[in-house]
């Protein structure tokens, strides 16, 4: 990829990326450096060529396999949550998907983790990773659903996939304070939830309405 292809032009230039970042603040966003980091990620080569025009729209778009690429808005919220808590030093994310979501977390704590269960996918992200040198990411074709715990535990937690219920043996691999940022429901409803770990236990807070692919066992290569 060439430096011009990587930089954008057109639909997928700054300016558009700029627009992209007025529409999140006007939605709410007001980390700045979460929109500096939206505004500054190509977006476009995360997806398909054919795709790459509407890459700085504010929408979930299809990467294969049944996946998506997260909505920007989505991206961004969850992000700035995590970042609430003060700086990370390491966060888990469950679902590499295209690799965006970790890029953009590579950029704002000091290590990501990050679980694929889809083996073309990951090899994807990694080429990604790789081309972007986001060298802070280290990432593993398994089950999202058993998280990393050979690497934990995290300061916090995100999953773009989502379960039925809290899965505990990922909220387990938080540090005490940490927090697990998860959509929880099925086809028809879920709920963006934040769990924190406490000296005592684990509290939860709903966010607000959000739509992911579910959450599946297993592995595919």
């Amino acid at each position: 990829m060439t430096p011009l292809q990587l930089q954008g032009i057109g639909m997928t230039s700054q300016r558009t990326r700029d627009r992209l970042v007025d529409r999140l603040k006007e939605r709410g966003i007001r980390n700045p450096d979460v929109l500096e980091v939206i505004a500054n990620t190509p977006r476009h080569i995360f997806v398909d060529e054919a795709l790459s025009h509407r890459a700085y729209e504010d929408t979930a778009l299809p990467i294969g396999f049944g996946q998506t690429i997260s909505q920007p808005y989505i991206v961004a919220r969850m992000t700035e949550i995590l970042l609430e808590q003060g700086p990370l030093e390491s966060v888990l994310e469950i679902g590499t998907g295209c690799g965006y979501q970790a890029v953009v977390l590579a950029q704002l704590v000091n290590r990501v983790y990050s679980v694929e269960r889809i083996a073309p996918l990951q090899q994807k992200a990694k080429d990604r990773m790789k081309l972007l040198r986001a060298n802070n990411v280290k990432l593993k074709h398994a089950d999202g659903n058993w998280g990393w715990s050979d690497e934990g535990p995290f300061d916090a937690i995100l999953s773009a996939a989502a379960p039925d219920h809290i899965p505990v043996q990922l909220a387990e691999q938080l540090k005490v304070g940490g927090q697990l940022i998860i959509p929880i429901g099925d086809e028809r409803k879920q709920v963006l939830t934040l769990v924190t770990r406490n000296e005592d236990g684990f509290s939860k807070k709903i966010i607000e309405d959000v739509m992911f692919v579910p959450m599946l066992s297993g592995t595919q290569k």
